[in-house]
């Protein structure tokens, strides 16, 4: 993970245009290729973002540096040119051709442009993804770096749900039809590159349903969903997925902004999912 603390302009382009004036703000880049414009209030949730899979450029003193990994720095120091790229095959057993001298020349004269600008302050940072037809893009021109720091998060330990949410999920899946009538269940923990959704069901049409189960469903909770949704529907089997919130409570805000999305939500009883209570009688179940 990379993060910068920088004085700094954002513009967002895409299925609309944004603008955050210049100021001091908090660029947090992750290997999957997130990135997140953080300010210093504003509680978690970020000024800007984007979600993977991104493209993501940057400058230093103004020129582009197409070395440069986002989450890390130039890579100067290990592979730089055709030349060690192949020395590198070699020691791994490969046999690779020897490289031409016009390859050598040019990789050679590619790695000391990189080597000039290293030195030079990250001046800029684009952020390219894709999204349908259009494209989703943040320029992030920066006057001022503060700080500039690398951290290699390692492996991340799966998420562990613990308490209510975790009891919630397992009974729902016993008896998806609480989610909605007919569903029935794919699999839990359907895995996504942003984390897994809480349980994959098929509707009684055959379509799919992604469920993301709350103890209490808040806005949050309905970005979560939508954001799982947008990355599944890339899939040309998904283009058509729905998306449901289950919770033991759904905040009002939270109701008007799934609806808006065309998102369903439903409250469930917990004392009804272990049986220890029947569920009340509705008008048409008389």
């Amino acid at each position: 993970m990379r993060l910068i603390v920088a004085r700094c302009e954002v513009r967002y382009s895409g299925r609309l245009d944004a603008l955050l004036p210049e100021a001091l703000r908090l660029l947090m880049i992750k290997s999957d290729g997130s990135v997140m414009v953080h300010a210093d209030t504003g509680g978690f949730k970020p000024q800007n973002w984007m979600t993977p899979p991104t493209v993501i450029e940057l400058e230093r003193g103004g020129v582009p540096v197409p070395d440069e990994v986002a989450s890390g720095y130039p890579d100067l120091g290990g592979v730089r040119t055709v030349t060690d790229a192949r020395a590198a095959a070699a020691a791994v057993g490969l046999a690779p051709e020897e490289p031409t001298p016009a390859e050598r020349a040019a990789a050679d004269q590619a790695a000391a442009a990189a080597a000039a600008v290293v030195d030079e302050p990250l001046s800029k940072i684009v952020v390219r993804k894709r999204a349908g037809s259009t494209e989703d893009r943040l320029d992030i021109v920066i006057s001022e770096v503060v700080s500039d720091v690398f951290h290699d998060m390692g492996e991340a330990a799966a998420l562990e749900k613990s308490g209510v949410e975790r009891e919630l999920q397992e009974l729902l899946a016993d008896a998806p039809h609480h989610c909605g009538e007919g569903f029935r269940l794919v699999r839990r923990e359907w895995p996504t590159d942003i984390g897994p959704v809480d349980l994959m069901c098929r509707d009684e049409d055959d379509g799919w349903v992604a469920v993301e189960i709350k103890r209490v469903g808040t806005i949050d909770a309905v970005e979560q969903l939508s954001r799982y949704l947008e990355r599944m529907k890339d899939d040309p089997g998904m283009a058509d997925i729905k998306g449901v919130l289950a919770a033991q409570s759904v905040k009002p805000q939270a109701r008007v902004l799934a609806e808006s999305r065309g998102l369903g939500w439903v409250e469930v009883d917990l004392d009804v999912l272990r049986g220890d209570r029947e569920p009340a009688l509705k008008l048409f179940d008389l």
